[in-house]
């Protein structure tokens, strides 16, 4: 079998956070009831104007800046046309032309070895509406709240070689905008979407083998999945003699397997043409100037910020810094609490095992740093051991309790009586006499289960540093 090569290119399709919709005041709120957020201008009544969304134009350059991009000065927008089902006056507001960002690239590091992969363009345009598919009446349903939805496509150059490359060109595209504000980039609601164009070559081939593209991935798992199975499926096809067909593909997770679509199109095939009803767009260099001032901090600045101002590991603050989520909510904790390393801690650890559990992303984290540096300091002060604390913590993560209240009203205060502690501890003792002779005959993990039955004897609430002073002093008299 000869070896072959993936080559791979994205479009990635970003919902933009603004309020209103592209080319219309209606909102752009995900979840509303069908057909609520639409006007005569999206669901495209004849004789309406669009109006453009100014924000949307400072979101795209904005993102266009993150992204070492080439703003174009003078940019414009076209109609690019087909049927569309969910999109009622029959065409797409695009730019294909003038597109607003160019020539940019991202940089990305898969096991020790960097990487830049090159960021052909960035265009805006506005999204179609869903399909709703009614298998009990046998009918499709159309829902138009989603036509006019701003956003952008970032269309990369075929610069990647595996699933590793991809995922990790999206984390950092995803992260990036997220920091910006421009979008919430969630995949489960279609904030981010995928389209991957991938052909296989042999090795050391200059020509690229024939594309295929598999529409609208919307997981990080599928999109790995989707990759590893097309790949699989051009090299048997190639193997075996036959040609790859430039086409459209639907990855189904389910069955592990893509099922064609139609054939791909071209540029040609879209007829696209100026759009008559928006005029061109003028970007100044003072607007790009004001824009560039008002950038937030990523992810790679800050990083390395929390390395130095907090001192915590590197890997420590890769994670932290993820999500945008994350990264505030551990800055508004340290500001309450002063302890850095307590709440990477707590973040990384119980945070993501909770947001694991309960396949959650941390967007929906509810609880607030108050609850989080209160958690922390009931702890410093001895209030509370790290058992009740983690028992504590599960609540308030589900429900944002007051941590101070909810030991108070649950008897979670940590003993720290001696008395009380001494005379728990001679009965564990009395009532594990084999414990004992291990412990004598220097077996130290028999120390463990006394503390162990200590602590079960005080329901979890006793001093653990107070009980092995006391068990020790016990022990070494017995």
């Amino acid at each position: 079998m000869k070896n072959y090569e993936t080559v791979i290119g994205l479009e990635v399709h970003v919902e933009l956070a603004t309020k209103t919709k592209i080319f219309c005041s209606c909102s752009t709120e995900f979840g509303g009831a069908p057909n609520t957020h639409c006007c005569p201008v999206c669901t495209g009544m004849p004789g309406v104007l669009p109006v453009l969304n100014k924000k949307v134009v400072e979101y795209a350059i904005a993102a266009g800046l993150a992204l070492n991009c080439e703003i174009t000065r003078s940019c414009k927008f076209d109609r690019k046309n087909y049927f569309y089902p969910d999109l009622p006056k029959a065409y797409q507001t695009s730019q294909l032309y003038l597109p607003i960002c160019r020539n940019g690239h991202v940089d990305i590091e898969v096991d020790g070895i960097k990487k830049s992969i090159g960021i052909h363009e960035i265009h805006m345009e506005e999204d179609a509406g869903k399909l709703v598919h009614d298998d009990w009446d046998d009918c499709t349903l159309v829902d138009y709240n989603r036509c006019g939805v701003p956003l952008i496509e970032i269309v990369s150059e075929p610069d990647m070689r595996s699933a590793d490359e991809v995922i990790a060109y999206l984390t950092k595209l995803r992260s990036t905008l997220q920091y910006l504000g421009v979008s919430d980039c969630k995949m489960q609601e279609g904030s981010l979407r995928a389209d991957v164009n991938l052909s296989v070559r042999e090795v050391g081939a200059k020509e690229f083998g024939t594309r295929t593209e598999m529409k609208n991935l919307n997981s990080f798992k599928s999109i790995a999945r989707a990759i590893e199975g097309e790949r699989k499926r051009q090299i048997e096809l190639l193997e075996y003699g036959k040609k790859v067909v430039q086409e459209t593909r639907r990855w189904d997770d389910n069955k592990d397997s893509s099922f064609a679509m139609r054939s791909k199109e071209d540029a040609q095939d879209y007829r696209y043409f100026p759009e008559p009803d928006l005029v061109p767009i003028e970007i100044s260099e003072e607007w790009i100037q004001e824009i560039k001032a008002n950038e937030p901090e990523l992810r790679d600045a800050k990083m390395l910020r929390y390395e130095t101002e907090y001192d915590i590991p590197e890997y420590d603050a890769s994670i932290l810094t993820e999500s945008k989520a994350i990264a505030d909510l551990f800055e508004a904790t340290v500001a309450i609490c002063n302890q850095p390393k307590e709440a990477s801690n707590w973040l990384m650890v119980e945070t993501m095992r909770l947001l694991k559990e309960h396949e959650m992303d941390p967007e929906d984290i509810k609880f607030s740093p108050e609850h989080l540096a209160k958690l922390i300091q009931l702890i410093e002060k001895n209030t509370i051991n790290r058992t009740v604390a983690k028992e504590v913590f599960e609540q308030v993560f589900q429900h944002d309790v007051d941590p101070e209240q909810y030991v108070e009203e649950h008897g979670l205060k940590m003993v720290n009586d001696e008395g009380a502690l001494r005379t728990t501890i001679e009965g564990v003792v009395a009532d594990n006499p084999q414990s004992v002779e291990d412990y004598k005959a220097g077996k130290k993990k028999a120390m463990g289960f006394l503390v162990g039955q200590t602590m079960k004897a005080m329901k979890g609430k006793a001093n653990p540093a107070l009980i092995n002073q006391i068990l020790t002093q016990i022990l070494e008299q017995a």
